[in-house]
């Protein structure tokens, strides 16, 4: 697995300059690698991956060509799902032996819906120092160029494939006051899409595809707009982050039109009800519209 030069030092090529890595003290490293754009990698990153003592990877063959693209050569451990068990007590073994382990993921930061949770847990249980070697992340990169709010977000990974499930996930994260992040696959995105303007209504919301390559996109718009988009256009290609924006943040609807919204759910339920789905559906505040509802139920126009 250690891949050393005979003078004992491993090296990587930057700007046709051969660069010796230096020793790295015992510990587990978590390398952030680029999303897209090879030269979107760190200068510590590439001192981390050609220095450390055991490199472990999500996918080798994924991995080899960031080291090709700067000149370091070395063997790799797969890490992965079907291996955390089995590995994570190899490598942690191999740092309680003095050396140390790089882990890298295919794209991004690791464990960001990546394996290595379970690695992490075991060496902090056995008081094996982690060292976050930061870089390229596609939530933070879509979140950055998204223009929704970005002093508080919430990063929930992929939601699940089946419908009920998907639906229940979405319920659950309808009231947290912040832009919500996911992640999304190509051929998933139509129905995501749907149910999220089923569940969330028309916030505004980023489709942001294929982030620093070189067929980057941002596509904006309200959930039912996003998802009527992708119904006729189908699956699209690439890697998806999807960013939506807080409750309160979608367009403001027409006054009128809320108003008969309300007396329409308010035939059918009851008010406090009725104002909890007309805030869901128009991304207005449910205290709000609660007592709108009362003064239209009053007779009076309450504004």
């Amino acid at each position: 697995m250690e891949a050393k030069e005979k003078d004992g030092r491993s090296s990587f090529i930057l700007g046709g300059a051969k660069i010796a890595a230096p020793r790295l003290a015992p510990a587990l490293y978590l390398v952030a690698t680029p999303i897209g754009n090879l030269s979107d990698i760190t200068l510590r990153a590439l001192e981390t991956l050609a220095g450390a003592d055991v490199l472990a990877c999500e996918d080798t063959r994924v991995t080899r060509v960031l080291l090709e693209r700067y000149g370091i050569r070395r063997r790799m451990l797969a890490y992965h799902e079907h291996n955390e068990a089995e590995a994570t007590a190899r490598l942690v073994a191999i740092v309680e032996e003095g050396r140390s382990v790089a882990l890298a993921s295919d794209a991004g930061t690791p464990l960001v819906s990546d394996p290595g949770f379970r690695l992490v847990r075991a060496a902090q249980e056995r008081g094996v120092r982690v060292v976050p070697i930061p870089g390229p992340s596609a939530v933070l990169a879509a979140l950055s160029v998204s223009g929704l709010p970005t002093d508080a977000f919430m990063f929930a990974g992929f939601l699940p494939s089946k419908a009920g499930q998907r639906r229940s996930r979405l319920e659950a994260l309808a009231s947290v006051p912040a832009t919500l992040v996911f992640f999304e696959s190509p051929r998933r995105i139509a129905d995501s899409m749907a149910a999220m303007g089923e569940v969330l209504g028309p916030r505004q919301a980023v489709v942001a595809r294929e982030l620093t390559k070189a067929f980057e996109e941002l596509r904006r718009g309200t959930l039912p707009e996003l998802a009527a988009h992708y119904a006729e256009a189908g699956a699209p290609k690439g890697e998806i982050v999807v960013c939506i924006a807080p409750p309160g943040e979608a367009a403001p609807a027409d006054a009128d039109e809320i108003d008969r919204l309300l007396l329409a759910l308010s035939a059918e339920m009851p008010a406090s009800k009725a104002a909890g789905e007309a805030a869901r559906m128009t991304g207005g505040r449910k205290s709000e519209l609660y007592q709108r509802l009362l003064a239209l139920k009053e007779g009076g126009d309450g504004r």
